[in-house]
């Protein structure tokens, strides 16, 4: 896959061989649909949790701010939403079946982006104060089991066959989800982390709720369990594709695109793809990388670092190709993801809808 040289030399892989760029337009309108269709519901929803949860909900979903005030903040792509509504197409049904399923993926996301900010230190998401930050990190706690909680009381609601089986998926996608992140805090403080054990992290903490999100809204729509596997097979790579595009940005990535500090997976010991492929790979700048971190585990402080210290040792990475490899992997779980999706009999549009939004996230920069 050919790369693409960004600000601050961001590599993010562009539109894969053999497809035309990506429409933007046309992938824009349906994050915009996504987003459009579920929030009315996503809105009633928070508004169920007591004071001051339902509050700190909406300013973590940026609809006001820090002092309350109606704010038009960033409330993410929108991803999840917009595959919930297709997948419900390519089950036959109207994309307003697959609403119920689109709000709880999405209230089980930021639950996990709750728990998360808190549990990595981070104090910035969508280019702003977390809301531990703003609010405390017993309210992030306290809100984050509250959307988990509201996902499931959307779906088992609806009182049908169909909503027992969407719920099951979920509370499946949930669980990896939650493993994902336990492993992925455990390799924060080994030395080394194999290529493989870094792709199972990633399956579990993204592809599994992407894969949730791309079958849910066809099985809402009443279609049978091997649609809903391969839509979810198709989920599944598209979320590792993702990742490995996040790893990259988790690195090189422009802050004012990013939102996040410089060097921000660095930051935070992240044993990510680069960093695993790098270690991986042998060579002097592969063993000076090793050694380094190695001293990290011990001292167990990144306080005192300097912000030439984290160029150095993501300019090590880069040289022990960890950042090529990525770029490099973030395309084949791309064409995996487009391959099951022709093991699904779908209409010709949604087909394409969804291979644009896969193109989407293996080219998004942010």
């Amino acid at each position: 896959m050919s790369v693409s040289t960004g600000t601050r030399g961001e590599t993010v892989p562009t539109a894969p061989p053999g497809n035309p760029a990506v429409d933007t337009a046309d992938v824009s309108a349906l994050l915009e649909r996504g987003r459009t269709l579920s929030t009315p519901v996503l809105r009633a929803a928070v508004d169920r949790l007591a004071p001051p949860m339902n509050t700190v909900a909406a300013y973590h979903f940026g609809w006001i701010d820090a002092h309350g005030r109606p704010a038009d903040g960033d409330g993410g792509k929108a991803v999840r939403p917009a595959l919930a509504l297709l997948s419900a197409e390519a089950a036959g049904a109207g994309p307003e079946v697959g609403i119920p399923g689109a709000v709880a993926v999405e209230l089980v996301h930021n639950f996990s982006l709750l728990h998360d900010d808190l549990m990595d230190g981070d104090e910035q998401r969508r280019h702003r104060d977390t809301v531990w930050k703003v609010h405390g990190p017993a309210q992030a706690i306290l809100v984050g089991d509250a959307l988990f909680a509201l996902a499931n009381e959307i779906l088992l609601e609806l009182g049908t066959v169909e909503a027992g089986r969407a719920t099951r998926r979920l509370t499946t996608a949930s669980r990896k989800l939650i493993d994902g992140q336990a492993q992925d805090i455990s390799y924060e403080h080994r030395e080394r982390v194999t290529v493989e054990e870094c792709l199972e992290m990633e399956g579990n903490k993204t592809g599994a709720l992407l894969a949730c999100a791309v079958s849910i809204g066809a099985v809402l729509g009443g279609a049978d369990d091997r649609t809903a596997d391969k839509l979810e097979e198709y989920g599944y790579h598209l979320g590792l594709a993702f990742q490995a595009v996040d790893d990259l940005l988790g690195i090189w990535g422009d802050p004012e695109a990013t939102g996040k500090q410089t060097w921000s997976d660095l930051r935070q010991r992240k044993k990510s793809l680069p960093v695993v492929a790098a270690l991986a790979a042998g060579g002097d700048a592969s063993e000076r990388l090793g050694e380094l971190l190695a001293a990290d585990a011990k001292s167990n402080d990144l306080d005192g670092f300097s912000e030439e210290e984290f160029a150095f040792r993501a300019a090590l990475i880069e040289e022990a190709g960890g950042r090529e490899w990525t770029s490099q992997e973030a395309r084949r779980q791309h064409a995996v993801a487009i391959a099951a999706l022709d093991e699904v009999d779908m209409p010709a549009r949604v087909r394409a809808q969804l291979t644009a939004l896969a193109d989407f996230v293996v080219v998004r920069k942010r």
